[in-house]
């Protein structure tokens, strides 16, 4: 079985890892849904790769709900959405932990919950999660506590789905080379006087092979977690990551 006339929904589509998915996916013949809040960003990439694309906020249930009824049956569905921010922790607003968990686990939460109720049979619960799920980061408390949280999720949901034809994985890239870590270089420089080269390099130390993640390599192991083979592997958190720990 291929993705080849497969429903994908990705969340988060519209910029970075989900739109490097969609083209992925859309490549390989599946029929993509993208979901974000911003029109613009998910216009641009539906133009680009024949996705259909639906705005929705993923914190938010009803919008969820409305999602997966404009968006139909989904045999694949891919958590993607997330936003992060930086700061130690004795300076995080209670605002910042909330929106963080909402968007990055809740979000995850109700995407899969949504998505797994409307799953046809055979079917693909993906997170795009973090190495910041695997271990601690310094300053990015709320951000890592969430995924860690989202790594909890799959590992849970995997038991409850594991008599069925569906998996449920995580991928749990490091620092990637996307807008997010572009937001990253800029708060290191602003608060640290850093170059912005000298800032991205700090990032690209943390992999052992000293170099940020492609957003490629997250949509190639999508793919394989949705390939033949691929059956048996269920509940995992899978660090792309060039060997760190």
């Amino acid at each position: 079985m291929s993705v080849a006339g497969k429903r994908v929904l990705i969340t988060g589509g519209g910029t970075g890892v989900g739109a490097d998915l969609a083209a992925g996916f859309a490549a390989a013949g599946a029929e993509v849904v993208i979901c974000g809040r911003r029109e613009g960003p998910l216009a641009s990439v539906a133009e680009h790769t024949g996705a259909r694309f639906v705005t929705a906020d993923v914190t938010s249930e009803a919008d969820l709900k409305r999602l997966f009824a404009e968006a139909g049956r989904c045999d694949i569905v891919i958590a993607n959405a997330g936003a992060a921010d930086s700061a130690p922790l004795g300076r995080t607003t209670l605002e910042q932990w909330n929106a963080t968990l909402a968007v990055n686990l809740t979000g995850t939460f109700l995407t899969f919950r949504e998505g797994l109720a409307q799953m046809p049979g055979w079917g693909r619960l993906i997170a795009v999660a973090s190495t910041a799920g695997l271990k601690g980061y310094a300053y990015v408390a709320p951000y890592a506590a969430a995924k860690h949280g989202v790594v909890g999720l799959v590992r849970s949901l995997a038991l409850e789905v594991a008599k069925k034809p569906v998996t449920v994985n995580a991928l749990c890239p490091g620092f990637l080379d996307t807008e997010m870590t572009d937001r990253s270089v800029a708060t290191i420089t602003e608060k640290t006087g850093m170059s912005a080269e000298d800032a991205r390099a700090t990032l690209a130390a943390a992999n052992p092979q000293k170099r940020l993640i492609q957003p490629a390599e997250v949509t190639a192991a999508a793919l394989w977690l949705c390939a033949p083979g691929s059956e048996g592997i269920n509940g995992q958190p899978i660090a792309i990551a060039g060997g760190e720990t």
